[in-house]
């Protein structure tokens, strides 16, 4: 770590501490991924981590959200978890099985459910802070009954406030022309840093990229790989060290 981003750790540990909570528990490349989303300022960066503690303690009091919490949204089988790419799990998202949720509250323990069980399958032992994962959402026969965006927008908005830099890259595939005023909207909820992330595949060139960046070996053999698709639900996570 270079020698101003150490500064600025140090500074933020401080003004947590100020503010009322603790970085204790905490290692400096977590720390770092929230000034990184604060552009390295530590005041900001200090006040988005003690947000983040608040929220955490409240929305997740159990320290993680359990599958019989979410089961009607797990039952659509629409979430898919693949192998590392370059060290980043690889989540699979098939609009076609979505429907707008009518328990919004449900919903949200959904992101959370499959945000942290995605990020917690790239652990090796234990968490390091800096883990990230890769997304796909895939359009592929789509139709307007599935579209939500308000619930897109209710998953970029979790990834933005409370999994700063989490997020590595969202490859958005096969989308249809319908959906393109659909994806201006959500897109105007995106912090710039967010969007930049965003990858929407068009062309042949594209998809071979993708292809290549990702890894045949980790990408379902629909998209061009040779690995199975792996439900969510089906994926079995190591134990982590205390």
């Amino acid at each position: 770590m270079e020698k101003t981003q150490e500064v600025a750790v140090t500074q933020m540990r401080t003004l947590v501490q100020k503010l009322g909570s603790s970085t204790e528990k905490y290692g400096d490349p977590t720390l770092m991924r929230f000034l990184i989303a604060r552009s390295m300022d530590p005041e900001k960066a200090a006040k988005m981590f003690v947000q983040w503690r608040k929220w955490r303690a409240s929305f997740v009091p159990n320290g993680f959200i359990s599958e019989s919490e979410v089961k009607d949204q797990l039952e659509d089988r629409k979430i898919f978890l693949q192998d590392l790419s370059n060290g980043c799990p690889v989540m699979i998202i098939k609009a076609s099985k979505h429907y707008p949720a009518k328990d919004q509250l449900q919903y949200k323990k959904f992101v959370v459910h499959l945000l942290d069980k995605t990020i917690a399958s790239s652990f090796r032992g234990r968490e390091i802070g800096n883990e990230r994962l890769i997304g796909i959402l895939d359009l592929q026969q789509i139709s307007y009954k599935n579209v939500d965006a308000r619930g897109l927008i209710t998953g970029f908005q979790f990834l933005q406030a409370y999994y700063p830099e989490r997020l590595g890259k969202l490859f958005i595939l096969n989308m249809p022309r319908f959906f393109v005023s659909v994806w201006r909207m959500v897109s105007c909820f995106l912090e710039k840093a967010t969007a930049a992330k965003v990858v929407i595949v068009t062309n042949e060139d594209e998809k071979r990229d993708f292809i290549k960046e990702i890894g045949e070996e980790i990408l379902p053999e629909e998209y061009g790989g040779r690995a199975k698709l792996v439900a969510l639900q089906d994926v079995e996570l190591a134990p982590v060290e205390d």
